[in-house]
């Protein structure tokens, strides 16, 4: 089942509340996307707690409505 990227836009800023997010559909199906996500949260967090967040933001959608994520995350400068 494909996801909009709409929706996992959605999902992130629901659960990283001020979060700049970019969505791009890699592959035109709807099923493998990137995300670029900046975040204040991620502050002093390493690589992988920050991409835990957003993995949590998605709430257990991954490798479900969600088949594949490339995921690029920072904080604003």
């Amino acid at each position: 089942m494909a996801m909009a990227a709409a929706e996992i836009d959605r999902l992130i800023r629901a659960g990283l509340p001020g979060a700049t997010v970019t969505i791009t559909d890699l592959a035109g199906d709807g099923n493998h996307y990137a995300a670029h996500v900046v975040a204040p949260e991620f502050a002093g967090k390493p690589r992988i707690a920050q991409h835990k967040l957003v993995y949590a933001a998605l709430g257990g959608r991954m490798g479900e409505e969600l088949h594949a994520l490339q995921l690029t995350t920072a904080v604003p400068t």
